[in-house]
């Protein structure tokens, strides 16, 4: 569980600081779906005021992790079988469209940092750290949007991010995940935006055909 955060050495806002934990434990499955988070027992837990754990929880709500209840405040969401085909839908709008974008834009120190970051995930696995291989899989979409340079396709992602990042939690088979995102920075380095997009499309397709119906 989260430890007292030592303010003098802290670099980023409370806020993020819990924001991140939360969501990593969300993440782990530590709270499953209709977990109820309350507010003061978890300013005690990380010894801080209400205020940064009522930001953290409403950044999460934005995210689409956590749900309102009028009865219970915030809870851990979940998402229906049509839910999770809703986001593939999107999933597959945007992201294919951020692949084809960063074909076009990407620089060598762009694809540079892509490679980095599935160097680390294949590392974490070999040193059987699933959590840190998940994050640097997570990472590598996020910085293909980053490299896409839209501010109007990385304003429609930010809000999905959060539940894209946990269908990404999903996915057991890592070794063969790092590969297909291997085969999506090759894609992309080649500079064609269609060959990038088509890569996409079938990446997000398989993961989709082997999505369980619930979550």
């Amino acid at each position: 569980m989260a430890q007292p955060i030592d303010e003098p050495t802290r670099d980023r806002p409370l806020r993020e600081i819990i924001r991140d934990a939360l969501r990593a434990r969300i993440f782990e499955g530590y709270y499953p779906p209709g977990t109820r988070l309350i507010e003061r027992d978890l300013a005690a837990e990380f010894n801080v005021s209400r205020l940064p754990v009522r930001e953290a929880l409403r950044m999460l709500l934005q995210e689409g992790l956590l749900a309102e209840r009028a009865t219970r405040g915030s809870v851990v969401a979940g998402l229906s079988e049509k839910e999770v085909q809703d986001l593939f839908d999107v999933r597959a709008s945007l992201e294919v469209l951020a692949c084809r974008l960063a074909a076009e834009r990407a620089t060598p120190e762009d694809l540079a940092r892509l490679g980095a970051l599935l160097d680390g995930a294949a590392d974490a696995l070999a040193r059987g750290s699933i959590n840190e291989a998940h994050r640097l899989n997570n990472d590598f979409h996020d910085e293909v949007t980053r490299i896409a340079d839209n501010a109007f396709l990385r304003t429609a992602l930010e809000p999905l991010q959060g539940r894209m990042h946990w269908l990404f939690r999903h996915v057991t088979d890592l070794p063969e995940l790092v590969q297909e995102h291997r085969d999506l920075l090759s894609a992309i380095a080649t500079g064609d935006p269609e060959q990038a997009a088509e890569q996409s499309r079938r990446h997000i397709g398989k993961y989709r055909d082997q999505y369980p119906d619930t979550v």
